[in-house]
């Protein structure tokens, strides 16, 4: 709760007043005939600092195109902050501030409404199968099988180094 809420708020504002106008005047060169109109002009806006904060309204935010409108290409989402088209849409609302959830809601979207072209996301997943990802490796051999056979190299084993005679001294 601030001091402006408080019952006894004209007390307030008055001693608010005049310690900034005091303040004001003892670092300013200020004409006794503007000092009324100074003090006016502060508990004004003291005045209005406290009715701004009763009378503040939720903005209403309005989609720039419908929700149908924004799916209706397969290879874009349309954002409906500024109407224009995206793949994908999470670094655009990150960088207005936005979390998925809270655009959604701003904006009463379903919770299934997706944040990423369907084109976008069939062209990556086609390409993730292309190089493989996702799949078992094919040439798995089972354990009980490689321990029974040992591998014959088609080379024969290398001769060991011989080491170097110690120099003679």
């Amino acid at each position: 709760m601030s001091d402006l809420d408080k019952p006894d708020t004209t007390t307030d504002l008055t001693a608010l007043t005049a310690d900034l106008v005091s303040a004001f005047v003892s670092h300013n060169k200020v004409g006794t005939a503007e000092l009324p109109g100074l003090i006016a002009a502060v508990h004004g806006a003291l005045a209005g600092l406290g009715a701004a904060t009763d009378t503040e309204t939720v903005e209403a935010f309005h989609p720039a195109v419908t929700a149908r409108k924004s799916l209706a290409d397969p290879d874009h989402i349309v954002s409906m902050i500024d109407g224009k088209p995206y793949s994908s849409l999470k670094r655009h609302l990150a960088a207005h501030g936005l979390t998925p959830d809270e655009y959604r809601a701003r904006y009463g979207l379903p919770s299934s409404y997706p944040m990423v072209a369907p084109g976008y996301s069939a062209r990556r997943s086609e390409l993730a199968k292309t190089i493989g990802l996702g799949r078992k490796p094919k040439g798995e051999i089972p354990v009980a099988a490689s321990a029974a056979k040992p591998a014959k190299s088609a080379k024969p084993a290398r001769k060991p180094r011989t080491p170097k005679a110690a120099p003679a001294a």
